[in-house]
This record gives structure tokens, sequence and C-alpha cells, in this order.
């Protein structure tokens, strides 16, 4: 498809979508589909290693579908055109079933979100042979600031995020709270944590590419 193909599609795709009646429901039949079969594609692409399989697999690709059509009508006057409508679009539905499944994971994993499992956040910590134990003492520090320095709200999204690995949009989802609240939890939970740190030897004053 050359460039003026793509440009005559791109208007049909916004014009149809943006119009009522008849016009409009054809045009959603038809992008429903296409966003379905992506869907489809990438939900089972991610389905193994999360053990799924069969009818969730089918619900969450339609779930997904679904969603994204209902994103796409609302957002379409921020479409520039820069790529094809179809890429576009695609991006909305890729971006809803990671979303979707990652909730999934989580709803049904059987560790709860504030487990305190300490060798998970030790695995992630880089260091060299000679200095393993400098690594477990750091983690360990981090533990024992945690219990001391954190609110009970600060402590649940800082061991369900950082040690735990639960998506931010599980947790929210789980908490009834918001994204931004709960970022807003975490950065306070960090900042109190790299001040004990500092204030104990641990980590430097100045800020580094070592995080908690």
């Amino acid at each position: 498809m050359d460039d003026l193909q793509i440009t005559q599609d791109n208007r049909r795709w916004v014009r149809d979508l943006g119009a009522t009646g008849p016009v409009r429901e054809a045009a959603c039949a038809e992008l429903y589909s296409l966003l379905h079969r992506v869907a489809r594609r990438e939900v089972t692409r991610r389905a193994s290693s999360l053990r799924m399989y069969g009818p969730e697999v089918d619900d969450i690709a339609h779930q997904a579908a679904s969603d994204a059509l209902m994103a796409i009508s609302r957002r379409l006057d921020t479409f520039r055109g820069e790529s094809r409508f179809t890429t576009w679009a695609f991006k909305f539905v890729i971006f809803d079933v990671a979303t979707k499944m990652n909730r999934h994971y989580w709803r049904h994993h059987d560790v709860p979100y504030d487990h305190e499992d300490w060798s998970r956040l030790a695995s992630r910590v880089e260091a060299t042979p000679g200095q393993e134990v400098e690594a477990a003492d750091l983690v360990e520090a981090v533990s024992g600031a945690v219990k001391r320095s954190l609110t009970d709200r600060q402590r649940l999204v800082f061991l369900a995020t950082v040690v735990n690995e639960v998506p931010m949009d599980a947790l929210a989802e789980e908490l009834g709270s918001s994204r931004n609240a709960l970022y807003k939890v975490l950065f306070d939970a960090r900042r109190k944590l790299r001040a004990e740190l500092v204030a104990a030897g641990y980590l430097p004053a100045q800020p580094s590419s070592t995080r908690v």
C-alpha cells in the first residue's frame, strides 16, 4: 500500500468511526474483527507462561478488543496520521491485553501481595562474586528499614511492587486505588528507606544507580 492509499485509508477510518448510525456500526464491526485477531494472537503468545488456557484466553481477547475499540473511539481526535490507522489502533489492544493478563495472573496468584520473601529482592541485586555478603547485608538492612520506617500502606505497596513485582495496575485494582495514588505512596516509601539506609552507611548521600 503506497502513501496515498494509506492516507485515504486513514481518513476513511477516522471519518467512519466518527460518524453515526450504520456507517459507524460497520466501521466498528470491521475494526473489532481486526483488534480481536491481534488480541487473540497476543493472548496466545503470553498464555503458556502464565498457565492460562481455554475459555480464559478467549474471554481476555474479546474483552481487550472491546475495551480497545472504546478507547480508540474516545481518542479519535488524537490520531495524527503519522502511521497507518490500524498500526495506531493495534497499540491500544496490545497494551490492554498486557494489562488484563497481568491482573488476571496476580488475581489468581497464591502469593499474598505483602509476602516477605526477601530472597526475591536479593536475587535481583547486582553483585560480583566478591560482593555477595555486602548485597545480603543491604537486603537485610532494607528489610529492617521497611518494618521500622514505613506505614502499613507504604509497607504493603513496597512489598507488593518492589519485592513481589506485582504490576501497579493489578495492585491498584485490588486495593480500589489509582496508579497515581500508589506511585505517590511508593515514592514516599522509597524516600524514607533511602534516608535510613544513607544514615546507616549502606548508601551514599548522593543519589546513585542503586535503588531500593
